[in-house]
């Protein structure tokens, strides 16, 4: 009703008109925020009970306690921790009757030189300051541990976790339980479930080494692959996932690879599955694409899904440890991840 005597109506029009416009704007603005955190870092799965795989998890915690125990002193690279840790790793796919690939048996041994200020803060030459580079070179040996399990093709996923971490630092053991015991144990435990079975792809399992000092085991796996590079379908690396308090794991790689999403949303899992930090304009999020061994592949033009958690409290600190491992957690991400495989195995040309 308008009234030309009394403008009271036409004022409560009007502040009827502009509260409806405001609520339209704010809506509009969640929606957008809503649709670009979506884009961003979206959910791949309904979280929901755990899938049906079964693991041996006393062995899965067990291996991850041996490699983050203090007998390997932090697993540095070329230090004798580290050496244990591949002899450990090569004696379980032993156990597991994985195939060798390498004729020098399940450890492919590589050379790296440091040079300059990166060998003395490395390793340090004595009575020289941390930041000399008037150093000699020294040239040390790493090892990646390597096994297979021959599927119907030769067709290849390489499944990867890296078994270096950061030694001995100023007298205190950086264990590395999350980083990355919790992705080398992982790697074994799948091969375990995968023991059995014929896939359809051929399946390499590769704990690298020297992933800490620039991705040095996974560069050369990469470029000396002994089954040829070309034949690699796709990469599977696990870095970090046994530390997590919000029950998320990340799945990075969609944003370079997005054909690779659907085999994820069909996974099984009480765990939040989320894809996310691999888009470079996203400045909310680190960008995990070169954060890990999957860089190696994916300069090769090899996909890959990096599975992974956040940065958390004992992030590269002596602090991680299997005591401070969330261990139900790393138990279902396993479970979670072996699914993906499978179904990467199935849906996979």
């Amino acid at each position: 009703m308008i009234s030309l005597g009394n403008n009271q109506p036409v004022k409560s029009l009007k502040m009827k008109l502009k509260s409806l416009f405001t609520t339209l704007v704010l809506a509009l603005l969640i929606a957008s925020c809503n649709s670009n955190k979506k884009e961003n870092s979206s959910q791949l799965n309904t979280p929901n009970t755990s899938g049906d795989i079964k693991i041996d998890n006393i062995k899965l915690l067990g291996n991850i306690q041996i490699l983050a125990s203090d007998s390997l002193e932090g697993r540095g690279f070329a230090r004798p921790g580290n050496r244990k840790a591949q002899a450990l790793i090569a004696s379980e796919f032993k156990r597991l009757g994985l195939e060798t690939v390498l004729k020098t048996g399940y450890i492919q041994n590589f050379n790296h030189t440091y040079k300059g200020k990166r060998r003395q803060r490395m390793f340090p030459v004595k009575g020289k300051d941390k930041n000399d580079v008037n150093v000699p070179d020294t040239t040390l040996v790493g090892g990646n541990v390597v096994g297979m399990i021959k599927g119907k093709s030769n067709k290849i996923i390489v499944i990867t976790g890296h078994h270096d971490h950061l030694g001995i630092r100023n007298g205190k053991i950086y264990n590395g339980a999350d980083d990355d015991a919790s992705g080398s144990a992982a790697v074994i435990a799948i091969a375990d479930y995968f023991k059995n079975k014929t896939p359809n792809h051929t399946l390499v399992f590769a704990t690298v080494d020297g992933e800490e000092s620039g991705m040095l085991g996974s560069k050369h796996l990469v470029k000396n692959f002994p089954l040829g590079k070309e034949n690699i379908v796709l990469n599977i690396n696990m870095d970090m996932i046994a530390h997590n308090d919000k029950n998320e794991l990340y799945a990075c790689g969609l944003f370079h690879y997005p054909n690779l999403r659907e085999p994820l949303t069909k996974v099984n899992s009480t765990i939040n599955l989320i894809s996310g930090h691999d888009d470079p304009k996203n400045k909310t999020q680190d960008n995990w694409t070169g954060s890990s061994d999957h860089i190696s592949f994916h300069k090769e033009k090899i996909p890959f899904i990096y599975f992974g958690v956040e940065d958390h409290k004992d992030y590269h600190k002596d602090t991680d440890t299997f005591e401070t491992i969330n261990q139900e957690f790393y138990i279902e991400a396993v479970k979670l991840i072996i699914q993906a495989v499978e179904n990467f195995d199935t849906d996979l040309k």
